[in-house]
């Protein structure tokens, strides 16, 4: 009696199983699926009954550097991290022979397919937008395997050293184009200014003069400059016409 109780009992704690609360247990009776097994303490008949835990948690998974041509026949290294999880883990065990695997394979063929659809500057300049399609790509079907993709990012391109170099090439020609754009068209911005300077002056008795004057007040701070004093053809005329008087007077 007391050896059936042992017995029984020994039974009963081989029986019970934990799941914690971040997994699922998928449970199989006489090799079929029967339930979904909770976080807690569960009942599982030696023998007669099996389970599987599933993680649900959120992973995340780096995919292996690929090697892709774009486009325009121009062979890039790519890599990535994709973050999915289970919401469904009976699918998961049933639907899949090993999801993790299944879901890595799956990322590095969609990515592959992904940068050929697109040229170099797209896949360099929309980034977010490729790693957008990809994603949607992935979870489509990873969806019959109860497996839900949050995100994919693409982490590094890796081009090839002749490419960099026509890249680095490029971005300096542009930046050259950059700036003579912008020293013509403070040329042109000068040159106006000047042309408004030289209305005002020639408009204006004696604006020209106060100029000359204040340009020889600038350099003649330095002593060891060297002056050439020209004299404009108007002060002349004023000696000539003795109106030079009239403006020291006045």
């Amino acid at each position: 009696m007391w050896i059936i109780l042992v017995i029984v009992i020994v039974v009963i704690l081989m029986s019970v199983k934990q799941i914690d609360e971040y997994e699922r247990g998928v449970k199989f009776t006489t090799g079929k699926f029967s339930k979904i097994m909770e976080p807690g303490w569960r009942l599982v008949i030696p023998i007669f009954q099996s389970f599987k835990k599933v993680d649900i948690r959120t992973k995340a998974v780096d995919v292996p550097e690929q090697e892709a041509i774009t486009k325009d026949n121009v062979s890039v290294k790519i890599n990535a991290v994709i973050y999915y999880k289970v919401f469904d883990a009976s699918k998961s065990i049933l639907a899949v022979e090993n999801f993790r695997y299944a879901v890595s394979q799956l990322a590095q063929t969609t990515m592959r397919n992904a940068v050929g659809a697109v040229s170099l500057d797209e896949l360099l300049g929309e980034r977010e937008k490729i790693s957008e399609e990809i994603c949607r790509v992935i979870d489509q079907a990873t969806d019959p395997w109860g497996i839900k993709v949050e995100n994919v990012e693409l982490k590094d391109i890796a081009l090839p050293e002749e490419m960099k170099r026509v890249l680095a090439k490029a971005a300096e020609a542009e930046r050259e184009k950059t700036a003579v754009i912008t020293k013509a068209q403070g040329e042109v911005e000068a040159s106006q200014n000047l042309a408004k300077a030289a209305e005002i002056m020639s408009s204006t008795p004696g604006a020209l003069h106060l100029r000359t004057l204040a340009t020889l007040n600038d350099i003649s701070s330095d002593q060891s400059n060297t002056i050439v004093f020209a004299v404009p053809l108007e002060i002349l005329r004023a000696f000539e016409n003795n109106d030079i008087t009239k403006i020291i007077k006045k």
